[in-house]
């Protein structure tokens, strides 16, 4: 065997706190890569709940890696969320017409959310419009992400600062080329023992091996 099936919403039976939400999402601007889960005992199948602020009109997307650990109450502002700055009133009367159609005036958007591989985002952290955390960041709980995140970097606090590096940066060099999040799943099963016991020279040589 090589692993849950990524296509199982619950891989964990008898515990459906757990969910791969690749399966339990259909919005189309939301894409979320195999093996990522959302924890959460009330409701881990609907994470688009989580998702606040996504209107389709605005086109915005929230994309997530594979091997993510989202914890219980992980929340994703999205653009729509945000009002115009530049006039005296941020105030969208626009939006509800009736004569006040005159009143629009341009949001700021940042972009599309970006959520790298191996991400770990703790118990009801934020993460606002336009962020991108690197691949293997890992986020502290109760934190509020306004702005990207390198890859292997822990950060918490509101706003989130950078509490410190994992690694060394020869070593996140080496993770980000190595990218064992892409081999097939059954290197990744073989060799588990080297990818969580951070053996860099093992996962060089078997990316060697298999290229």
């Amino acid at each position: 065997m090589y692993g849950p099936d990524p296509s199982d919403p619950h891989p964990l039976k008898d515990f459906p706190q757990v969910c791969f939400i690749k399966n339990t999402v259909f919005n189309p601007n939301i894409i979320i890569g195999d093996y990522t889960y959302y924890d959460d005992p009330e409701d881990s199948e609907n994470f688009e709940r989580r998702v606040l602020y996504h209107y389709p009109f605005i086109g915005d997307k929230l994309i997530i890696g594979k091997f993510c650990a989202i914890a219980r109450g992980v929340t994703f502002i999205m653009n729509g969320a945000n009002h115009a700055l530049n006039g005296f009133s941020t105030y969208p009367f626009f939006i509800f017409g009736q004569g006040w159609e005159r009143g629009e005036a341009p949001a700021p958007n940042k972009g599309d959310t970006i959520v790298g591989n191996d991400v770990w985002l703790g118990y009801n952290s934020a993460v606002l419009p336009g962020v991108t955390l690197g691949h293997g960041a890992i986020v502290a709980a109760q934190s509020v992400v306004t702005r990207s995140v390198d890859p292997y970097t822990l950060v918490g606090g509101n706003p989130a600062r950078v509490i410190r590096r994992r690694f060394s940066e020869d070593t996140i060099a080496a993770l980000l080329d190595i990218a064992w999040w892409d081999w097939d799943i059954a290197l990744i099963t073989a060799h588990l023992d080297q990818i969580i016991g951070a053996d860099l020279t093992a996962l060089w040589r078997i990316k060697e091996q298999n290229q």
